[in-house]
């Protein structure tokens, strides 16, 4: 039998799971849970396999030592890989009701405390901000914060990203189809545009510089720049993060586009047999460009030419 370390070395042993953003595909019904997952391991850094442990999250309001809005437990059970995962939100309470967190006021903090042997003595593993909460528990607790959803047919595309900025509503829209999946990146391929098409976060900028180079003809940035739909033309090729936004809601952007008729309208390619690679407008360096394999969802740095197999998704914003 695998023998289990003392709880009182398991200090910081479990790393801080991924606090979903992704798109939500039921608007009526606010889901009440937050996906975290992590590996659970021992002071040595020998990970627990499949072995039952305890752990307790608590919310706190503000600060890092505010007052505890909700606490919950679980008993998960690792896998073969030391691996669990479980719903925040979904636990059995200890206090508050995590339907009622008003997640639209104040910061809000997560503290995660474990206990190996999947007792009830806990052992602090940390308190941090949480940085991203899913729209939809936003959306569900700010009194109608949002006017807009994941997955709405809106701006002449699909929301796939929203935000709030001093109390103004934002988002990232994506084309109702690809524009190609032949178009090169740039008939420029071997000259490094610098800083202005560097960015990983502003695509708008990027498409301007890369239209902008001397030499330049044609362009994935350019097909995206001359693009149309629903009476807008503000419409770029998205830098490498927001082409990622745009995959991590790749299940709600397929589900809707692919099943609402309109064969017009069609789900970001992944066909595994074909090509599956988007460009992104995020240059790395004289010929070579951020792209996202589908598939995998891992950016790659394809040359620029591309081969002329690429594909090309253009995005605005609002």
């Amino acid at each position: 039998m695998q023998k289990y370390v003392s709880i009182r070395y398991f200090a910081k042993t479990i790393a801080i799971g991924l606090l979903s953003c992704g798109g939500f595909h039921v608007i009526a019904q606010f889901p009440q849970g937050i996906p975290y997952q992590a590996i659970a391991r021992g002071s040595s850094g020998a990970i627990i396999l499949s072995h039952t442990i305890s752990l307790r999250f608590t919310i706190h309001d503000s600060i890092i030592t505010g007052t505890n809005v909700y606490q919950e437990t679980f008993t998960p059970t690792t896998n073969s890989l030391g691996l669990f995962s479980i719903n925040v939100g979904t636990g059995t309470a200890v206090s508050g009701i995590f339907s009622s967190i008003n997640w639209g006021h104040n910061a809000k903090f997560m503290q995660v405390e474990m206990d190996a042997t999947g007792g009830t003595s806990y052992t602090n593993m940390g308190t941090q901000q949480m940085m991203s909460v899913p729209y939809a528990l936003y959306a569900g607790s700010s009194n109608g914060g949002f006017t807009h959803y994941l997955g709405e047919l809106f701006g002449g595309g699909i929301i796939f990203y929203l935000w709030m900025s001093a109390g103004t509503e934002h988002g990232l829209i994506a084309s109702l189809a690809d524009l190609s999946d032949t178009t090169a990146w740039s008939n420029v391929d071997t000259v490094l545009i610098g800083l202005s098409a560097e960015s990983l976060t502003d695509g708008q900028s990027n498409t301007t510089a890369i239209i902008s180079q001397p030499g330049h003809v044609s362009s994935a940035a350019k097909l995206c720049r001359d693009y149309s739909s629903g009476g807008f033309s503000d419409w770029y090729l998205p830098s490498a993060t927001e082409l990622s936004l745009l995959y991590y809601n790749i299940y709600l952007i397929n589900t809707i586009l692919d099943n609402d008729g309109d064969s017009t309208t069609i789900g970001l390619y992944n066909d595994v047999y074909n090509n599956f690679r988007y460009w992104s407008s995020t240059e790395n360096n004289a010929t070579q460009v951020m792209s996202l394999n589908i598939q995998p969802g891992l950016t790659n740095l394809p040359y620029k030419y591309g081969y002329g197999s690429y594909r090309t998704r253009a995005i605005r914003k609002f």
